[in-house]
């Protein structure tokens, strides 16, 4: 059905109608609940091409893909798609094999003279994220999955790192553990950072001496949790608890506690940040694993959401979004063997 047919049966303008679908305030309030609640009584959808023609917009979202976090990854786009999916809007994901030998910033600046995309979701940000910058410069929308320091307006959703590695710290504390290794994230991340200084806080609110030699850093993965909990147990003085990053770094952790013949719970108690995957869950981990949870998923739906906010022409100034974390209790975690 072409915009003119839909319109006659609507007994309106094709402009009422173009503009109603369009949701310009111009058109009342009961005018568009009308013509949305027809256009799918009837069917009728807007050509996109000509919607993109007449608006300008190229109807896509872009998103860089690195190679580490790809579960993560996976889960975030699952959330953009169901948001999107209703929207005519596609997404773009242009991948990056290793930020540390590829020009990201010209990867990003191709992007945006492409102008294939309407906006672009910034992910992993630095302190001082020279790719905010850029497309602040350059003038294109943009959303930052996380947070940075740099002193340039951006719009951001992140949850609350600090203080979920705080909470997770101090449970170890109140169950009698002085001896509490993290394995953190990728290093140089903002959210490693925040990440590190919950940590740090909750030691030292409690007059816990800090071990450099109780933390290590790099990509959420099962092999890098093994290696990393292999090193630390094996230490003269070993930690009695770990603070692992995600749910595939437990899983590595887990791994490494049961090849030294412990076990989780009893000699070594885990904590881990969930992000709530469906194929890897606490629940169903052996022992079930104490977790602070925030899901990588509806953080994928809300920033696709706030996106499309921003390329409608909401101020980045306006979207500030910090999630609390849940901290859910299990059988990993107990009070320390004497």
């Amino acid at each position: 059905m072409k915009l003119r047919e839909f319109a006659k049966q609507l007994g309106l303008s094709p402009t009422t109608v173009s503009r109603a679908l369009s949701g310009y305030p111009e058109v009342s309030e009961v005018t568009r609940a009308r013509v949305a609640e027809e256009a799918v009584r009837l069917g009728y959808r807007p050509n996109v091409n000509a919607v993109r023609l007449k608006t300008g917009r190229a109807g896509a979202i872009g998103v860089v893909m690195g190679r580490a976090g790809e579960f993560h990854f996976a889960e975030f786009m699952a959330g953009m798609a169901e948001r999107l999916l209703t929207e005519d809007t596609d997404i773009l994901v242009i991948p990056m094999a290793d930020p540390d030998h590829n020009d990201e910033m010209q990867l990003y600046r191709r992007l945006v003279e492409s102008q294939r995309v309407d906006a672009i979701i910034v992910h992993s940000p630095r302190p001082n994220d020279e790719r905010i910058a850029l497309l602040h410069k350059l003038g294109m929308p943009f959303l930052v999955h996380g947070r940075s320091d740099i002193d340039v307006p951006h719009a951001w959703l992140d949850i609350d790192n600090e203080g979920a590695v705080r909470r997770a710290t101090s449970h170890l504390i109140d169950l009698g553990h002085t001896r509490i290794a993290m394995i953190n994230g990728r290093p140089g991340a903002t959210y490693a950072l925040h990440r590190d200084k919950g940590y740090r806080e909750a030691l030292q609110s409690r007059g816990i001496e800090l071990d450099p030699q109780l933390i290590a850093s790099g990509n959420f993965t099962d092999e890098l949790g093994f290696r990393f909990a292999r090193s630390l147990l094996e230490q003269a003085n070993p930690p009695t608890a770990i603070v692992a990053g995600s749910m595939m770094t437990a899983l590595g952790v887990y791994r490494a506690v049961r090849s030294l013949g412990l076990q989780v719970g009893r000699e070594v108690s885990v904590i881990a940040h969930d992000d709530v995957f469906p194929y890897l869950t606490a629940d169903n981990m052996a022992p079930s694993l104490s977790a602070t949870r925030s899901s990588m998923r509806a953080a994928g739906t809300r920033c696709a959401d706030l996106v499309l906010q921003l390329v409608s022409g909401r101020s980045p100034l306006d979207i500030h979004e910090l999630w609390p974390v849940e901290l859910i209790l299990r059988e990993s975690t107990a009070p320390v063997q004497r």
